[in-house]
């Protein structure tokens, strides 16, 4: 379990004078992640997503407040807890002159793996995505989706208990997004704690069995996608209206029906994660 409690994060930072002063981040930030769980992060561009995965894996310390794994609080037991995370970064960043096998090899050195286990892990995690015959190859000769693959499998190597995902299917067409789902979703099933952030509503929405939405550094909702829609309302009308395309939200089909019968142009569907986001927000995702 991951435990949040009262986390901030404070930069100073200069305007375009040259006068200091100081943004908050992240803000008095409390959320909980259950074990085995494959939760959402999601936020408009600012919201302090990053800046919180960042100090959930120890690469920012928080100005205040506290993580705990398991119990461990992270600052004290840090060597202890980055033994049990993985971290699959938004941006490719292998090391491009080395082939695929080296890579992983690589990333099992950095984590003090004997060589026996290292290598019959590499074997066990390129045949998993696919990747065993392309093991001599250069990093540069691999697609995008390949690649994509690959980050998440080397994540893997020391077999982590909790997996922070950034924006895992960026820039990938629908079809190999969808095999990184299906990807995810055998991971979660065999247990991984999984931490997605990402800019795709509908990636979410199909993954995630809970999420929380940041807005500005601060914590706006948590909850099931199912569960928030039918909070702003199950089905939705929208229709053109003078100031752009206008929503209401309503209980019942019936009721949603009878509220478009009398606008003309009007269009009834069922809610999604999108207008909660919208709803809550103001912002659309970028």
């Amino acid at each position: 379990m991951i435990e949040i409690n009262g986390l901030t994060k404070n930069f100073t930072v200069k305007d375009k004078n040259g006068h200091k002063a100081v943004k908050t981040a992240v803000d008095n930030l409390n959320l909980t992640v259950n074990n085995g769980e494959l939760f959402g992060l999601l936020g408009p561009n600012g919201a302090g997503k990053t800046t919180l995965v960042g100090m959930l894996v120890g690469l920012l310390r928080p100005t205040a407040g506290k993580i705990l794994y398991n119990g461990q609080n992270l600052a004290q037991h840090e060597r202890d807890v980055k033994k049990i995370i993985g971290i699959v970064p938004q941006h490719i960043n292998f090391d491009q002159d080395l082939t695929v096998w080296e890579n992983m090899e690589l990333h099992g050195r950095l984590h003090h793996m004997p060589e026996k286990q290292r290598r019959e892990r590499i074997e066990e995690l390129l045949d998993y995505v696919g990747l065993s015959e392309r093991r001599n190859d250069n990093i540069k000769a691999l697609s995008g989706g390949l690649k994509r693959r690959l980050l998440i499998v080397r994540a893997l190597m020391h077999k982590p208990q909790v997996l922070f995902l950034d924006e895992p299917t960026v820039a990938l067409d629908p079809q190999v997004r969808r095999r990184i789902w299906d990807l995810i979703r055998v991971l979660h099933k065999d247990g991984v704690t999984i931490v997605l952030t990402t800019h795709y509503i509908e990636e979410a929405e199909a993954l995630c069995g809970r999420v929380a939405i940041m807005d500005s550094g601060r914590l706006v909702t948590t909850g099931t996608p199912e569960a928030l829609c039918r909070n702003l309302g199950s089905y939705a009308a929208e229709w053109d209206g003078e100031n752009g395309r206008q929503y209401r939200f309503f209980a019942d089909m019936d009721e949603a029906q009878n509220f478009a019968a009398v606008r003309n142009g009007a269009l009834t569907r069922r809610t999604n994660l999108e207008d909660v986001f919208i709803e809550l927000t103001g912002k659309a995702m970028k």
